[in-house]
């Protein structure tokens, strides 16, 4: 059972499906989830005792994908991030920046907030997309190295990046200043409430905006919170704590 003491990312470590619920309530449970149900409610001004009775709702029913990933070894971890998210991410950046590009013709005049929202999305896209490479070359290829090094029962030499606490690092802050500029985005569109003029591209494009922080915050909880502690730890193996 979930208590208000609970901390947020414990909770989502155990079921991903309860991400739905903080998602829900705006909580962040990613770069912002290491504090208890209770705290994060009381700052955001949500019934906690609501909070905490979906959420074991939600911890009830069966999630498949939670226990999947819990059974993929860090190297495994990496192929389904790019494959699931970082898929997810190359493939959605061009189809929301043109939806974008139509609603600030159509409406901006009216909703002048729409320039801002793409002139966020467009930074967010670049800084992602640099994001991603910078872990599908660097950090993710160690960590396989790290990974079928163990198996094998072999050693290896240390990477030119020293640690890899330092890449970490710097994935994790570059995953702090994307969820920070998504909540301006969140902020700017009222959560991404559809106002009463907007057509069904107006609508779409607030649909997919939604899609992909609500994936940002999955994909960066994975990295920050699963993967990456892994990594760490399998680091520590080879050379000791750094």
């Amino acid at each position: 059972m979930i208590t208000q003491e609970h901390k947020i990312v414990d909770i989502v470590k155990e079921s991903l499906g309860t991400a739905d619920v903080f998602d829900k309530y705006n909580i962040d449970f990613c770069c912002g989830g290491d504090k208890p149900i209770e705290k994060a409610c009381r700052e955001k001004g949500v019934d906690s005792e609501q909070l905490v009775r979906e959420l074991n709702e939600k911890l009830s029913m069966s999630d498949s994908e939670t226990k999947f990933i819990n059974n993929l070894n860090p190297a495994e971890l990496c192929d389904y991030i790019e494959k699931r998210h970082h898929s997810y991410v190359t493939e959605a950046i061009p189809v929301i920046q043109q939806y974008l590009e139509k609603v600030c013709e159509a409406h901006g005049q009216s909703h002048p907030e729409l320039f801002k929202v793409r002139d966020h999305f467009d930074t967010s896209a670049g800084q992602l997309s640099q994001h991603m490479k910078k872990e599908e070359l660097i950090l993710f290829p160690f960590i396989r190295k790290m990974q079928k090094a163990k198996a094998e029962n072999q050693s290896i030499e240390k990477p030119h990046f020293g640690s890899v606490d330092n890449p970490i690092s710097m994935m994790k802050e570059e995953h702090s200043n994307e969820g920070a500029r998504f909540e301006e985005i969140s902020s700017l569109t009222n959560n991404y409430e559809v106002p009463q003029d907007a057509c069904n591209t107006f609508r779409v494009t607030y649909h997919k905006l939604k899609e992909f922080e609500d994936d940002l915050h999955r994909h960066i909880h994975l990295e920050n919170n699963v993967l990456f502690p892994e990594a760490i730890r399998m680091q520590e193996e080879f050379f000791g704590k750094v």
